[in-house]
């Protein structure tokens, strides 16, 4: 059998971009056949590379210079370290341009224009090239040139407002949502973007500048959010895990933890009704629909969870899977990595890493079936493909980069690629 050839075998992608939004984007990229030159600081690299613990260790038990969390959003990526504030950097960097389809980078607002590396310079350079600037505000307006951090995006973008505990509810105040969702959600836009801004390149032979902000995303995936607000013109507030549109679709108390419900339809209230032995519930007018029981809503939920905390989160889910209610367990990460459907989706891998160490790391979620996702390598370490990428992709001799590096103009890993240790 001819084995498939990648979604986007020949694409080579420029990386300037570093912490979270534009390596997720380009690890997609990455996944799905792209080559990817991740061009970092000689000597420090992405900054999460320091962003532990943990780290991963090496096959003697000592910590890498790879941080858990630059490992989740760099695999598959060529390490490429140039100090572009130099001029031979500048060069280096401007003739890679000549060779890449997309540009990646998440620097301030023409903070790479000192460089001749904003997309004015390298339009001139590469007239194809797709240049993609992610920042928190956009490339104009009044915080143009504001630093965009995750979570502060997620309280000035409205996500903040709507997380967290309903006021009068203990512990309530704003909350940020556990993993830095606007940066992950920036990062799947940019890569969306890139994709089809290629497909233009290559019918045009033009590429263009994709102008992507972190506060654009946040406020664009407020979705029923937003639209309650715009078409109801009521400001929504924290409602805990309860669904702004739906009841019952919130968390639940059991006599021995928590559960999940999540009654989509009233036909599914009614049988939850049935489990629960209650089945007037389903008939009395005030609860018979959901548009009643979103009305209702602060009579029904303390009744329900008075009925559910009778009984254990088992006996509840066991009993409302079997009518087909949609429920489920509260997982810690132990618990969903150990989960049978997880597992039966290979959703956990394993990828080889200079260190001489398998990386344990969580699959693409896409799966094509023509031509599926392959995973070759983990996340590089610092350096460790400049000499490849200057020889196969500029032509540059031995020789030529040795001077380079004694000139700190750029670093290589050392030849048995293991990378430092902390």
């Amino acid at each position: 059998m001819v084995a498939a050839m990648s979604l986007l075998a020949g694409v080579r992608v420029l990386d300037l971009s570093r912490i979270l939004a534009g390596p997720w984007a380009t690890q997609v990229l990455a996944d799905f056949g792209a080559q990817v030159i991740k061009i970092e600081r000689p000597g420090a690299g992405d900054d999460t590379r320091g962003w532990g613990p943990p780290y991963l260790r090496d096959a003697d038990g000592n910590d890498t210079a790879e941080s858990a969390y630059y490992l989740c959003a760099n695999r598959g990526k060529h390490s490429v370290a140039i100090d572009f504030t130099a001029p031979q950097g500048q060069a280096l960097i401007r003739e890679l341009v000549a060779r890449c389809d997309v540009l990646v980078e998440n620097y301030k607002v023409g903070g790479l224009a000192k460089y001749g590396l904003d997309y004015a310079s390298v339009q001139a350079v590469n007239p194809k090239l797709v240049y993609c600037s992610i920042t928190g505000y956009g490339q104009d307006g009044p915080y143009a040139q504001r630093a965009g951090y995750d979570a502060a995006i997620q309280a000035i973008g409205g996500l903040m407002s709507v997380t967290g505990e309903p006021d009068g509810a203990p512990g309530a105040r704003p909350q940020k949502v556990g993993v830095a969702a606007t940066d992950l959600m920036t990062g799947m836009y940019a890569a969306t973007a890139i994709l089809a801004a290629l497909r233009h390149a290559e019918r045009t032979g033009v590429g263009q500048h994709i102008d992507l902000a972190l506060l654009d995303t946040q406020v664009a995936w407020l979705a029923n959010q937003a639209s309650n607000y715009l078409v109801g013109g009521v400001v929504p507030g924290r409602q805990g895990t309860a669904h702004p549109n739906i009841v019952p679709y919130q968390v639940m108390p059991a006599s021995d933890g928590y559960f999940m419900l999540a009654v989509g339809n009233d036909a599914q209230y009614a049988r939850f009704c049935g489990v629960i032995g209650e089945p007037s519930l389903a008939t009395d007018p005030r609860y018979a629909t959901n548009a009643a029981r979103v009305a209702h809503r602060a009579e029904l939920v303390p009744r329900l969870q008075q009925l559910l905390s009778t009984r254990p989160a088992a006996e509840w889910l066991a009993a409302l899977d079997a009518v087909q209610v949609p429920c489920n367990p509260v997982n810690r990460l132990d618990q969903v990595f150990a989960d049978a459907q997880v597992q039966a989706r290979g959703l956990r891998i394993e990828l080889p890493h200079a260190s001489g160490r398998e990386v344990p790391m969580v699959r693409n979620p896409l799966k094509f079936s023509a031509t599926p996702l392959r995973y070759e390598r983990a996340a590089p370490v610092l350096g460790e493909h400049t000499r490849d990428v200057l020889i196969a992709v500029l032509g540059l001799d031995a020789a030529g980069i040795d001077a380079l590096q004694a000139d700190g103009v750029v670093q290589a890993a050392n030849p048995t690629g293991t990378g430092a240790t902390r």
